[in-house]
């Protein structure tokens, strides 16, 4: 299942890596300004891509995520074989929203099926794992597009990259296996996989499907290290969106560099240096800081803020493969933080909510990250190029790169709260579905004063542990 998904995912991220690399063969060829190119990269892309990401995470959360994820990549690999027939700005923008909307439809439902077959000590090696398709997807995406624009152009590019993406849904669909459809399938607990299911006679004491968007939102809001980081994977993405979609361009401005060299070096930094720091951080979690978030979050803000020294001195460099040297070093170092992240906010989140999380903590980081990030350091150059001509871009760039510090910060931040979150989370995860089928009985056989025990039971359990009432309410607010 892991090899399936990761393969997967970097076709989902192949895309964008591709766009970054051609933006200035685009601009030429279609006549556009930088600010143009920021938004076809950017919040054309990131707009789409986070807004439905919501209704398809909550599909996900409800229904046969395998289904959800094959259809997404046909998808989305039709859209960016025909970012090669685009003729103008209007017609690629167009075509941008499109591929965002099919890309939409991977990453949430990926990392709810992967956290319902793995535990809490297994999750930051299955998601490193998971996630080593964006190393993939950069030696797809920068070495073989690199060369491949070199010889056929953009537009060939695009179709080519696009296509084998087909192939990959109905291979989704056809080996991966949903296990909400195993018999005897329940909403799993932190002690539980996918292969360990209660039986079938204890089915009835799964709840209704979790809350609206509105009662997961509220019941994100009072968990205060989703919170911090939340705030921090969003500074992240802005300024890492900013600086990597550009970075490529950087390199052809200031250094003269062809773009099957630069797709070679990026496969190898990004590539190589994306494996061994997404592993390595995942691996590093799973086998010194097991079940121990508070730890992993600490090493994550050191890695941060050396990431940001890293990427500020390379893009002072006036030598090329110094500047790539200390880029790749910072590569390996931001790769480390994927696997123990993500795994944490999976073990934050209810079994029943995990999609939709993942959806609404991509929504805000997209559309402010991914979103204004390649404007902003488009707009920052276009600011500048008056006066400093064609190094305008590597002084944007720079001015993007103290924005990781402000990242770790929420992260230490989360580091402070994160041992008492999860412990309630795993204490609510074991003890809802007991209090919420109980509250729904009361309410379904109309004994009214039964159920207003249950919900005050509930709330007075939320609020011995420090949680507001609405939490308790908001839970419960299909059942009232």
């Amino acid at each position: 299942m892991l090899s399936v998904l990761l393969v997967v995912l970097a076709f989902n991220y192949v895309d964008r890596l591709v766009l970054g690399l051609v933006l200035q063969d685009i601009k030429s060829d279609l006549a556009l300004s930088d600010t143009q190119l920021g938004v076809l990269s950017g919040i054309a892309f990131a707009l789409f891509y986070s807004v439905m990401g919501i209704p398809i995470a909550r599909w996900a959360d409800r229904g046969n995520r395998v289904t959800i994820i094959s259809i997404a990549a046909a998808l989305w690999s039709v859209m960016v074989a025909l970012c090669g027939v685009a003729a103008n700005f209007a017609q690629l923008m167009l075509i941008r929203v499109g591929v965002g909307v099919g890309e939409a439809g991977c990453i949430p439902p990926a990392h709810s099926l992967i956290a319902d077959y793995f535990t809490r000590a297994e999750r930051p090696r299955a998601v490193a794992v998971y996630m080593l398709g964006g190393p993939l997807s950069v030696v797809i995406g920068n070495f073989l597009a690199g060369w491949l624009n070199e010889f056929y152009g953009w537009r060939a590019t695009f179709m080519m990259l696009g296509l084998p993406g087909l192939v990959l849904a109905v291979l989704t669909r056809l080996t991966l296996k949903e296990p909400r459809l195993q018999k005897g399938w329940r909403w799993a607990g932190e002690k539980e996989t996918a292969s360990q299911v209660v039986p079938k006679s204890n089915a009835a004491a799964t709840p209704p499907y979790p809350q609206s968007v509105k009662d997961v939102c509220l019941i994100l809001w009072t968990n205060l290290t989703f919170r911090y980081l939340l705030f921090s994977w969003v500074v992240c993405i802005l300024f890492g969106a900013g600086i990597g979609q550009w970075q490529g361009a950087f390199f052809i401005r200031s250094y003269g560099v062809k773009t099957g060299e630069l797709g070679s070096w990026f496969a190898l930094i990004y590539g190589l240096g994306g494996f061994l720091g997404t592993y390595g951080g995942g691996e590093w979690a799973s086998r010194f800081a097991v079940n121990d978030e508070r730890r992993q979050l600490q090493v994550l803000t050191l890695v941060y803020s050396i990431s940001a020294a890293l990427l500020f001195l390379s893009f002072l460099s006036p030598d090329l493969y110094l500047a790539l040297g200390l880029t790749g070093l910072a590569v390996v170092l931001g790769a480390m933080t994927n696997g123990p992240m993500f795994a944490t906010i999976q073990t934050l989140i209810p079994s029943r909510m995990r999609a939709t999380s993942i959806a609404l903590f991509y929504l805000f980081a997209n559309l402010v990250g991914l979103g204004l990030g390649p404007l902003i350091a488009g707009a920052l150059s276009d600011r500048l190029r008056p006066l400093l001509g064609e190094e305008s871009l590597r002084y944007a760039l720079l001015a993007l790169c103290p924005g990781y510090l402000f990242g770790g910060w929420y992260l230490w931040k989360a580091s402070k709260t994160v041992t008492r979150d999860l412990q309630l989370a795993q204490e609510g995860e074991n003890s809802d579905v007991k209090e919420d089928h109980a509250l729904t009985s009361a309410l379904v056989s109309s004994r009214l004063g039964e159920a207003v025990s249950c919900l005050n039971i509930t709330i007075r359990n939320d609020n011995e542990e420090g949680y507001a009432c609405d939490r308790a309410i908001s839970r419960n607010r299909g059942s009232l």
